[in-house]
């Protein structure tokens, strides 16, 4: 495995997102406004409730993030939509962490239950990722997880079997 910190701030998740935190081909991040998180406070490759892994992660609401304008003029909510990204985008974050070679894509999710939701007035949101399975062979490098989004400490947002591929090509 891959030796790389625990925790990631703002700068080296941008630096994931250009490509210099795995290497060129590997699990890289999406750039701004894309970028579902400013920090990773905590990720292993055994932790987790499952021993699999897990990643812990926050997100910072301001009012004047891009979704809010237009995602209802009037009625400004988050799309349930980029709470999932952020999942998916954690997922695959975890396995490059781990030293896993190739680009990351989502391959779909079992369940979503999406139970509140984002306004402006919100100051935080808290991702939580717990892999049920992580397999890496010659043919197959993914890993399966549930996930949970909690803004200000409420959760809003629940999925299971979350799945996440590397692939080389």
């Amino acid at each position: 495995m891959a030796e790389y910190p625990s925790s990631f701030d703002k700068e080296d998740l941008l630096k994931c997102a250009r490509g210099e935190l795995f290497g060129p081909g590997n699990a890289q991040l999406p750039a701004p406004p894309m970028l579902m998180m400013d920090r990773i406070t905590d990720i292993s490759a055994d932790g987790g409730a499952h021993g699999k892994g897990h990643v812990l992660a926050e997100f910072d609401i301001t009012p004047d993030l891009w979704f809010f304008d237009c995602h209802f003029p009037g009625n400004p909510i988050m799309p349930g939509c980029l709470g999932l990204d952020g999942l998916w985008q954690l997922t695959g974050f975890n396995l490059g962490w781990r030293g896993w070679q190739g680009r990351g894509y989502a391959l779909g999710v079992g369940e979503v239950k999406l139970t509140g939701m984002v306004r402006p007035d919100r100051k935080m949101l808290t991702y939580k990722i717990d892999f049920t399975k992580a397999v890496q062979t010659r043919r197959l490098t993914m890993g399966v997880a549930d996930g949970i989004v909690e803004a200000d400490g409420e959760v809003i947002y629940q999925v299971k079997d979350m799945k996440v591929a590397l692939s080389e090509s």
